[in-house]
């Protein structure tokens, strides 16, 4: 099923994003969320590239085991970090040989030791640069990524709102928003996106709280803002993980709410690898 296609047909799309773990513990559990989290019926399901693009073969090899195995509608990622075309490329005529129908191209962010984001000998500058490669050479069905509260190394908004014009452009036909608390960044970003002439399905990120340092983490990474209301809660469960956890699902409820009584085509969880925060805030908005 390619993704784009989802979108518009009346009942908001759910899905989930996972990574591949770094241990063969780590697959225990993740196995584990996704078999819980497939008896929500996503729409699909996306696992991440890693940080320098370390873990593309894991990527694919995971992608086309929950499609084959599961019956789920499978999305790898894809960044220019680390790789060049002719490496990106053998991953991508794998993916599509297989049955895969749909990529998240993105940039990625650059190594730790390497801040500045340099393109890879042979490789790719930015984000548009991949998805007009992909778009050339295979009939994939190709996503992007956007910031509600612009990109953290953009020079201004626009100059953001530009950048995403030419991913679009290229061929990028569905929109996933990095993580944000407010819905209302969501909702302005999009009425500056619809009147740039983007008009592509632009999906809401959501990633439910389940641990303080991982979301202040998190949200420096991104570039988000944590709303003085949240911090202050958080500040005020502490250490309590139980507290913290019941916190993030409750402020996620309540946001998810608002974004699909405002018109939100659908939301992607970032699970983080852990199933029981996504099916209490998904258990909160539908009942199951």
């Amino acid at each position: 099923m390619r993704i784009c296609e989802l979108y518009g047909s009346g009942d908001p799309v759910i899905s989930f994003e996972f990574f591949p773990p770094k241990t063969e513990a780590g697959y225990g559990g993740l196995y584990r969320a996704i078999a819980e989290l497939k008896q929500l019926d996503p729409g699909f399901v996306s696992v991440t590239w890693g940080a320098g693009g370390s873990t593309r073969r894991r990527t694919a090899e995971l992608v086309l085991q929950i499609q084959r195995e599961l019956g789920l509608t499978a999305m790898a990622h894809m960044t220019c970090v680390g790789s060049p075309a002719d490496e990106l490329a053998e991953v991508l005529e794998g993916l599509a040989s297989a049955g895969i129908e749909n990529v998240l191209a993105l940039r990625g962010d650059p190594p730790r030791d390497q801040p500045d984001f340099r393109a890879p000998p042979g490789g790719f500058q930015y984000a548009n640069e991949l998805v007009a490669f992909i778009r050339a050479h295979w009939p994939l069905c190709i996503g992007g990524a956007c910031y509600p509260e612009t990109h953290p190394e953009a020079e201004s908004p626009d100059a953001d709102l530009a950048n995403l014009e030419r991913k679009v452009e290229a061929g990028a036909s569905f929109l996933i928003t990095q993580l944000f608390f407010e819905p209302e960044h969501y909702f302005r970003f999009v009425a500056r996106a619809r009147a740039a002439g983007i008009d592509v399905p632009i999906v809401p990120g959501i990633m439910p709280v389940i641990s303080v340092a991982n979301a202040r983490r998190m949200a420096k990474l991104c570039g988000a803002e944590i709303p003085a209301a949240l911090e202050a809660e958080l500040e005020a469960a502490g250490d309590d993980e139980t507290a913290t956890l019941d916190l993030g699902v409750a402020w996620a409820t309540e946001q998810c709410r608002t974004l699909l009584a405002g018109g939100a085509p659908g939301l992607h969880f970032y699970t983080l690898n852990r199933s029981p925060a996504t099916r209490r805030v998904h258990e909160n908005l539908f009942g199951r």
